[in-house]
């Protein structure tokens, strides 16, 4: 199912050369009107937006679900305060995406089609999406995922425009801002650890590329497969290489991969190792798994795509949800929401495919907005909006994928506590 669009297509750039990174420092942590026109298709939607979340409440990437959901659910909660979608509140219903082994998406996603969903915030995982996109985009419904980052999706038959948006930058960003950041830690003969799987594969790709193009080596790629219990063969492959670095790209099964790396004298405390967005989880003793002692992380960095979230936003999602410990996706998956509705809004329209058509258009070009009330107060007056989300500046391309962002660098301190330490902004 594709959107048609009048914009022109934007080139497509690769590896370091395309990007443009600035650093700033941390403590811690033409579209719609929505005035129509006489020339205006009848609307073809039922009148209610209803949206739907596939993310993550088991599987390996279930440490991501809670600030996800609460995302949505904030943004579903302040919309129908503002007045809907619509003249009508949005409704809402959750799902569990799963993981690449329980399979659970290819459940839930039925379950949200069958309800009638106009857009689905989903999924958390590039590999689980993978499973579930052509299904989805074929019901003529948008699939909006606040955290894929393969680059797949903006390649092949997914490079035109279509149902498919993230609020989260493709791994192009990612991987240049964590090469960049092992070059500037002083590291020239780096190892790589990593799922076999969309996710591992395309994240490995680019820190590679990324780090060669400043002339470091990627002295050792182990991969291991999605399903592995034990990493016996990958660890003693990286531990051997004589590497001065170490990134893990990981899930959940990293509780399991550091005690094996420890026992090679490989692990946090022997080598600098860095961790991506799928493993920044925290490791507190007692939080998550007790295989990590306290202070076995201490000193080791990560990237999590995603601007500081700033305490007031915290503040909100804690009334949400008032157990959360980690923010993740949380504005990603708000942004994704606070969008489709804004789009729903320029196209008068509630149907997936009059969204996916305004979709860019409200998120640049027009009158900077910053929230959904003053968002759809212009879009009410008949004006081109661009709005400004608590993830960044969001501005997305024909592909679906934004063209500017951020990237936080965090680190964990004794406890195994993550924090950050900066946030990169950068364009693709």
């Amino acid at each position: 199912m594709k959107r048609m669009t009048h914009a022109k297509r934007l080139a497509a750039v690769s590896a370091a050369a395309a990007l443009v990174l600035t650093a700033c420092g941390s403590e811690d942590g033409g579209g719609g009107d929505g005035g129509g026109d006489g020339d205006a298709a009848a609307p073809t939607g039922d009148g209610t937006f209803k949206v739907g979340a596939l993310l993550p409440q088991s599987g390996s990437l279930a440490f991501l679900g809670p600030p996800e959901f609460a995302g949505v659910e904030l943004a579903v909660q302040e919309i129908n305060e503002a007045g809907g979608v619509l003249d009508k509140d949005v409704e809402y219903q959750a799902a569990d995406s799963g993981d690449s082994d329980n399979k659970a998406a290819l459940t839930s996603s039925d379950e949200l089609l069958d309800w009638g969903a106009d857009a689905i915030i989903g999924t958390a995982s590039s590999g689980v999406a993978s499973t579930v996109i052509d299904k989805i985009m074929g019901a003529g419904t948008v699939l909006f995922s606040p955290a894929n980052t393969t680059t797949t999706f903006d390649e092949g038959k997914y490079g035109e425009p279509d149902n498919y948006f993230r609020t989260a930058p493709s791994d192009i960003l990612q991987g240049a801002v964590l090469a960049n950041l092992l070059i500037q830690d002083g590291h020239q003969n780096v190892a790589i650890m990593s799922r076999q799987d969309a996710y591992g594969e395309t994240l490995t790709d680019q820190v590679t590329q990324n780090l060669e193009a400043q002339g470091a080596s990627v002295v050792e790629t182990a991969y291991y497969g999605q399903k592995a219990t034990s990493f016996g063969a990958e660890v003693s492959s990286v531990a051997g290489s004589g590497a001065d670095a170490l990134v893990l790209i990981a899930f959940d099964e990293t509780t399991t991969i550091v005690p094996e790396l420890i026992q090679e004298n490989f692990g946090p405390q022997d080598v600098p190792t860095y961790f991506v967005d799928g493993n920044t989880s925290g490791y507190t003793p007692g939080e998550n798994d007790p295989s990590l002692p306290r202070g076995v992380l201490k000193g080791t960095k990560g990237t999590i795509p995603g601007a500081d979230a700033g305490d007031e936003f915290k503040d909100r999602l804690l009334e949400v949800n008032p157990d959360l410990t980690s923010w993740s996706y949380a504005g990603e998956a708000y942004d994704a929401t606070i969008v489709s509705a804004l789009a729903a809004i320029a196209a008068g329209d509630d149907a997936g495919d009059a969204i996916a058509e305004e979709i860019p258009d409200v998120t640049r070009g027009g009158t900077k907005c910053e929230s959904f009330q003053e968002c759809a107060d212009l879009l009410a007056d008949g004006e081109d909006i661009d709005y400004d989300g608590v993830s960044g500046p969001i501005e997305h391309g024909e592909t679906g994928s934004p063209t500017a962002a951020s990237i936080g660098i965090y680190e964990y301190d004794g406890k195994n506590a993550i924090a950050p330490v900066e946030y990169i902004d950068g364009q693709i």
